[in-house]
């Protein structure tokens, strides 16, 4: 497998995140989002929409580029279930996707690299714009998560929530809402730390990160 992505990309984080805690290898291709390496030809046959990460895999004989972070993780957990990261109940499986779809769709949009820049074009200011998306978005996630949290975001076991937890709490840093707002995602976040597949998968720990 090649994992086309870029360290700081909240997007490619969940996805090794999942590939860490399934103990998968594979071959990181990174992809300055800064420098525009996303909007090159090369990259735009991968994605069209010029998003990371994109995940190539070997199918039959044929090689295929997957998109869209929850969608390879949904792949990542048919294809290899254990260790699993969704529930075995119905129910508990669609709370986690509730939580997913919270920060997928809900709050990262809002402070993405073309989002921000947008808001920059129009006059606005990036900071204000994301931290009141962050804000709100990570304040119903506490409380979603709260009847529902073990150790973890979804009971005592990682789950796809905190595949996705960890990078949405280090994007809200970037603009300066501090997970002690949230005592809860805190306390999830350091457990998820504290764990060497989340370790391998942060970051700073990728071979293209920048120190800032």
């Amino acid at each position: 497998m090649k994992l086309y992505n870029y360290w700081r990309s909240g997007a490619s984080w969940r996805v090794r995140n999942a590939l860490a805690l399934k103990g998968l290898s594979f071959e990181y291709v990174a992809v300055n989002l800064l420098s525009g390496e996303q909007h090159a030809t090369a990259h735009r046959a991968r994605n069209p929409a010029g998003y990371v990460p994109v995940l190539e895999i070997s199918e039959e004989g044929r090689v295929e580029q997957l998109t869209q972070s929850v969608a390879i993780l949904e792949y990542l957990e048919e294809m290899h279930p254990a260790p699993p990261l969704l529930p075995e109940n119905p129910v508990a499986r669609a709370k986690v996707r509730g939580l997913v779809e919270l920060m997928n769709s809900g709050i990262q949009p809002f402070h993405n690299l073309s989002t921000i820049n947008s808001v920059k074009e129009l006059g606005g200011d990036p900071k204000l714009w994301a931290q009141k998306y962050l804000r709100s978005g990570l304040a119903a996630l506490e409380q979603l998560a709260g009847p529902v949290a073990g150790q973890f975001l979804f009971g005592e076991s990682p789950t796809f929530a905190d595949c996705c937890l960890v990078p949405q709490l280090y994007g809200a840093r970037r603009f300066g809402v501090e997970a002690q707002e949230f005592p809860l995602l805190a306390r999830i976040e350091a457990a998820c730390l504290s764990r060497e597949p989340f370790k391998r998968a942060h970051a700073d720990a990728q071979p293209d990160a920048v120190p800032v």
